[in-house]
């Protein structure tokens, strides 16, 4: 390959580039609404301002810009979403139709609440579950006693509700916490412990027998995760993989076992912290008979709990390192609950930054925890208290909607599944943007400003520019 070639191969991989950007993209008079969250204001997702572009002179240095360029494309977004637990259901059975009807409208539907696209459920219990269990009896290797009833009481009836308010077709994706305590080396659900190889291809069966019983309920399942944080030892269900324990687990029982069972289920990898996916990335990518397996690779946020940073640049490294895998947040949330948390506005800013950061790096798919927690952050059978976006006080049957929400939806109502994400930046530190374009042609651009301050600043698309200004503490979702 000569130079040129290995250039153009290079930028190929990073985005589809036009050969010549369209600096004309937008009109003189071409329309643009903005909708704002903003700190210490009523504004949440609110429609503040119609405006209108007129070309575009040179911007200044005194000036703050976001730059856009939607000619210069990069990932496919599959959705963004969050997660049905035993709490949430449990929690949502409590709530008045009247209510329910509210909180499934508040995340699926895309014109009276926030367009959610995916959803992601547990394989048998998990911290956010009242009690463990497991669906089979304790010891049952030709998993002969398989059932699912425990979900039917109160999960997959919540389930097929969002399923039929949903605007957006829903993607469900499926996580294990711990295999039964009998296929475990320390014979516990709970603790970490590991997967006995004796049991290994029972557990590729487990899964399917999951699979096919959701489906047979009606619940379609799209994917799945090997193992839930599968390098942390939990007081909770938890069970650990090695990166090589995972590769050959994937390689030689999971992966075959679904390909024999399933036409169009995908598997996600890793599903734990930014701070050691490189590794596990570099073990099983590098093995072409585990890696034919691989959808994408699955993160947390949760490397910040010991006083660490975010660490968006070890997703940019597997992104560049492996730019045909998908990367997919599969769950992060504000641990450490306190009612009087509710309304914490850095809560907020943590996911919009999370989120615009993310899909800046490469990911395809952002996934929240539980959708709806009780007024004690649960229920939760370790007592591992959390905020959700949306919490019921059972004992008032009303709904609190917390800043989590709002900066979610900045993303999750204005980008469709099947959106490309663009070229955008800015021109100082004050501002962060990420912007999408949908199928139908129509650009989001997100803009958050964390400071203290109003910032005044100019949107500039191709040869066209608006001028606007975001409030202290707000993030805006500009619509044109």
């Amino acid at each position: 390959m000569t130079k040129a070639t290995i250039a153009a191969a290079i930028l190929l991989s990073w985005g589809t580039l036009s050969a010549q950007p369209n600096t004309h993209y937008l009109a003189d008079g071409k329309k643009i609404s903005v909708y704002t969250t903003a700190k210490n204001t009523n504004l949440k997702l609110s429609k503040t301002a119609d405006l209108a572009f007129t070309k575009s002179e040179q911007p200044l240095e005194t000036e703050v810009s976001v730059f856009v360029e939607p000619s210069i494309q990069f990932q496919n977004i599959v959705g963004i979403g969050g997660a049905i637990t035993d709490a949430s259901a449990e929690t949502f059975a409590k709530l008045s139709a009247d209510k329910q009807k509210e909180l499934l409208s508040a995340y699926y539907d895309a014109e009276k609440g926030i367009g959610y696209s995916i959803m992601r459920t547990h394989i048998n219990s998990c911290d956010f579950s009242s009690g463990s269990y497991s669906y089979v009896k304790e010891g049952d290797k030709t998993l002969s006693t398989f059932n699912i009833a425990h979900d039917k009481k109160y999960r997959i009836p919540m389930i097929k509700q969002a399923l039929k308010v949903a605007s957006n077709p829903m993607k469900m994706f499926v996580s294990p916490w711990s295999p039964p305590a009998y296929m475990k080396d320390n014979n516990n659900m709970l603790r970490g412990g590991k997967l006995l190889p004796e049991y290994y291809q029972t557990w590729a069966d487990y899964f399917v027998k999951f699979i096919q019983s959701y489906e047979k309920e009606g619940i379609p399942v799209w994917a799945m995760t090997i193992q839930n944080e599968p390098m942390a030892t939990q007081t909770w269900e938890s069970c650990i993989f090695t990166a090589e324990a995972e590769r050959d687990f994937l390689k030689k029982y999971l992966g075959p076992t679904i390909t024999k069972n399933f036409q169009d289920k995908k598997i996600i990898v890793w599903d734990h912290n930014r701070d050691m996916m490189k590794q596990r990335a570099d073990v099983i990518f590098s093995d072409p008979d585990a890696f034919k397996y691989v959808w994408g690779m699955g993160f947390h946020w949760y490397e910040t709990w010991s006083g660490g940073t975010e660490m968006f640049d070890n997703t940019k490294a597997v992104h560049e390192a492996y730019p045909n895998v998908n990367l997919f947040f599969t769950e992060g949330c504000k641990e450490s609950f306190k009612q009087e948390g509710y309304q914490l506005w850095d809560n907020g800013e943590h996911y919009g930054r999370n989120i615009l950061h993310d899909f800046n790096n490469g990911t395809v798919g952002w996934t929240d925890w539980n959708i709806l927690l009780d007024e004690k952050g649960g229920p939760n059978h370790v007592g591992n208290f959390c905020f959700a976006p949306i919490h019921a006080d059972t004992k008032t049957g009303q709904l609190i909607y917390t800043p989590m929400y709002y900066y979610i939806g900045h993303f999750s109502k204005f980008v469709q599944p099947e959106a490309k994400r663009v070229s955008s930046a800015v021109s100082r530190s004050n501002l962060q943007s990420v912007s999408f374009q949908n199928k139908n042609g129509q650009v989001s651009t997100v803009v958050m400003n964390e400071t203290d301050k109003e910032v005044k600043y100019n949107l500039i698309v191709g040869a066209q520019r608006v001028t606007l200004n975001i409030p202290a503490h707000a993030i805006q979702t500009l619509v044109y």
